[in-house]
């Protein structure tokens, strides 16, 4: 599998943390096999080139084809991703409140589920999904979204000191107080958890705890040498305790048996998001 993350252009360096691109050819063997991929505190705009994904939210029947571009903005609840023989995707991830400034609707309206980027952002998304099929390589790939973006920041709804002070919360894994995050916001504790609610869509608290498992997750996907004892003190739990709480609530299973789940999918989805 190739993957390259980018730094994103620096005028959209405010709003975006990073254009990732991937590319996987899947042995036949393997086409068919379901991915997990638990939630993430970031929000999302995924593009498929190549062959299309199919979904399934944890807890219900049958898998849904994905629309070939997506918007996901906050999700509580693990899906599971049957990908193609030729996966190639990009997936620009949004600094917190960076898709809420883009598309200026609560971020309570995409809660837990995919929509369908265009019926959202336009027929200009059918437009760069059709120069992505054509683009010759990863480079052009980035230029074409990056591109994209540019031509809409004159549509951006204002920074606030909220957006920051959730950067850091996320860049501490989501290890530190709501009322230091809520004072960096420059707002009291209730209107903090207000402004939450509309730029991220969930709880503070909520997403704290979403922004510690993340790391747990992704760091077991790309490090899988290291023991859950060193995951669970890397990212800032208090024992495995809260560590398997936090698993069965946000990937539906414990550690151990996600863990077995994992050796047989064809693609870890999760190891180079840069977040």
């Amino acid at each position: 599998m190739k993957t390259r993350n980018y730094i994103p252009h620096p005028a959209l360096q405010h709003i975006v943390s990073t254009i990732r691109i991937v590319h996987a050819n899947v042995p036949d063997e393997q086409v068919g096999i379901a991915c997990p991929y638990p939630p993430t505190p970031q929000h999302c705009l995924f593009f498929y080139i190549d062959d299309l994904v199919e979904m399934q939210k944890e807890g219900e029947q049958g898998f849904l084809l994905q629309p070939r571009s997506v918007i996901v903005g906050p999700q509580i609840t693990r899906v599971n991703l049957i990908v193609g023989k030729s996966h190639k995707a990009v997936a620009v991830g949004f600094h917190p409140g960076g898709l809420y400034r883009l598309l200026g609707i609560p971020m309570t309206e995409l809660y837990d589920d995919g929509f369908n980027a265009e019926e959202i952002l336009g027929a200009d998304v059918r437009i760069v999904n059709d120069k992505l099929r054509e683009a010759a390589g990863f480079d052009e790939i980035k230029d074409i979204i990056e591109n994209f973006l540019l031509k809409r920041l004159h549509l951006l709804k204002e920074a606030l000191p909220f957006d920051l002070a959730m950067q850091e919360l996320l860049l501490q894994n989501g290890n530190q107080g709501m009322d230091m995050i809520a004072s960096l916001s420059c707002l009291s504790l209730r209107q903090f958890e207000r402004k939450c609610k509309e730029r991220i869509g969930i709880p503070p608290k909520f997403f704290s705890r979403l922004a510690r498992f993340s790391k747990a997750y992704r760091l077991r996907e790309m490090r899988p040498d290291l023991s859950w004892t060193n995951i669970t003190y890397e990212c800032g739990y208090f024992d495995q305790m809260h560590l398997i709480r936090d698993f069965k609530q946000f990937a539906g299973v414990t550690p151990r048996f996600l863990e077995d789940t994992l050796s047989h999918t064809p693609i870890r989805m999760q190891a180079n998001i840069r977040i």
